[in-house]
């Protein structure tokens, strides 16, 4: 299966495919440089398939639960202050996606969308300390009774030019189903209440929709 985001990218690629196929093979005379320009034509296509893969993933719907809200590597775990909507001291846990993970965004938890902003910015590499406020970026707040009300945040990355958000204001939201997408590389945060338990660690590999990030106190 494959993210509809993808559905341009994807016909784009397999019209380019087809052509370089078919162009290499009229007028490219020497055998080894034709199969070369094939095989990087098809390694192309193939690239972006599995960019915008979107695996089905079964999700056992927990409210005591925070889940990995996208595939990557957990890169920060610390107290931060968030200035945009809690405007207090807040635990912020980050996961980062290399090209190679997918990349849907998931609804870490249950719940009501609070809050929704898209914001326009810089494309600063997505591990960047700046990147969180200064980036291209969407900021959601959604809300249950079990942890209140918790924040996540798509980052654009250097090369991330589009971050889709599905998320709107009054939206009663469902934990593991499909948030956004965002284009070739990237990060999301969250920002969690002080004293939630954590349950991962820096390094480790977390899969969208899986891995438990945090519980209840």
């Amino acid at each position: 299966m494959f993210h509809k985001e993808g559905a341009p990218s994807i016909s784009l690629g397999i019209v380019f495919t087809v052509a370089v196929l078919l162009l290499a093979d009229k007028f490219i005379d020497i055998y080894w440089l034709r199969m070369l320009v094939q095989i990087f034509a098809v390694l192309f296509l193939i690239i972006i398939l599995q960019f915008f893969r979107n695996p089905k993933r079964a999700v056992l719907t927990n409210d005591d639960l925070i889940l990995a809200p996208v595939d990557g590597k957990v890169v920060v775990i610390e107290e931060v202050y968030e200035g945009e909507y809690f405007k207090d001291k807040r635990l912020q846990v980050s996961i980062f996606m290399s090209p190679i993970n997918v990349h849907v965004t998931r609804y870490a938890m249950n719940g009501i969308v609070k809050f929704s902003k898209y914001h326009p910015g810089k494309f600063l590499v997505a591990w960047h300390p700046k990147a969180s406020e200064e980036n291209e970026r969407t900021t959601v707040v959604v809300e249950n009774d079990t942890f209140g009300a918790v924040l996540y945040r798509q980052i654009a990355g250097a090369l991330a030019r589009r971050i889709v958000n599905y998320a709107q204001e009054g939206m009663q939201v469902v934990q593991g189903t499909d948030a956004g997408f965002i284009k070739f590389g990237s990060r999301v945060d969250l920002f969690l209440p002080l004293g939630t338990p954590i349950n991962v660690v820096l390094n480790q590999k977390a899969i969208g929709g899986k891995t438990i990030i945090a519980t209840k106190k």
